[in-house]
């Protein structure tokens, strides 16, 4: 395992013991919370203006719309739009600020809300992207769970999502399905790559319960890995940017042999 990193940069705002209270409830009983204004404005800029560079350098590794296949991907990598990006892969090492806000020391106490434990791990294995949807070329992304495609002891990850843009219906901001972490797998059915059956009359049951989540830029979005999530096109004219990212508590291993393990999980000393 890699040596410990002791956060020490403050990229992201305080939270209150009533604002902690308030989260860990919501979080508790609807797997998600969106807590605002949680990246600090001055350093919101830095991380915007390096997401766009990022976009323009195009640097391996990349993902693209084309490779996944989704509703509205172009169909392959040299049609028209192949080479539109989806995410850009390995934030962390991408650059110094995107490191300083994985191990944020007000983001690790925010994730200690929801863990109910001191030590977390970082994995680099699992989003750790800068993700983007572009306007006419990207995707819409059916319900599934996280997990679904994760290796570990304990279904019990959470992920960060930070609004780099504006997030709304209009550019294809995530849709959550509220307290679906606590369903039993009995209460959904999955269809082909392990989304939700939308034929299913029980998911469709369960989908209309669905909430749009809205973000403006500095806005961060925490939710459970059991949580039922998906999203559609981006139908403006700009194009969407966030910053996605995994955690775990210390005692949550990843299963050996598996794609969890691909690359050295980061521990963060306790803040």
């Amino acid at each position: 395992m890699a040596t410990a990193i002791s956060p020490t940069t403050h990229q992201c705002r305080r939270l209150s013991l009533e604002e902690r209270s308030q989260y860990r409830l919501e979080y508790s009983r609807d797997g998600y919370v969106v807590i605002r204004n949680f990246a600090r404005s001055e350093y919101l800029s830095e991380l915007q203006g390096q997401a766009l560079k990022e976009l323009q350098y195009r640097r391996q590794p990349v993902e693209y719309e084309a490779d996944l296949g989704y509703p509205g991907a172009p169909e392959s990598r040299s049609a028209h739009g192949g080479q539109t990006i989806r995410r850009l892969l390995h934030a962390y090492t991408r650059h110094q600020c995107f490191k300083d806000f994985v191990t944020d020391p007000e983001l690790i106490r925010s994730l200690r809300i929801f863990s109910n434990r001191n030590g977390l791990v970082f994995t680099p294995n699992h989003h750790n992207c800068l993700m983007s949807k572009h306007p006419g070329f990207s995707s819409s992304t059916y319900w599934h769970q996280d997990i679904r495609y994760w290796h570990f002891e304990k279904s019990e990850l959470v992920s960060v999502w930070l609004g780099l843009t504006d997030e709304n219906a209009e550019n294809g901001a995530l849709k959550v399905i509220p307290g679906s972490h606590r369903l039993a797998p009995e209460a959904y059915e999955l269809g082909n790559q392990s989304f939700l059956d939308p034929k299913s009359k029980k998911n469709q049951s369960l989908i209309k319960h669905a909430k749009q989540i809205e973000l403006q830029a500095g806005d961060a979005l925490f939710f459970h890995c059991r949580l039922f999530h998906g999203a559609n096109r981006n139908d403006s004219s700009e194009v969407k940017l966030s910053l996605v990212l995994t955690y775990h508590s210390d005692d949550n291993h990843p299963i050996e042999g598996s794609r969890s393990t691909k690359a050295p999980e980061i521990p963060l000393d306790n803040v």
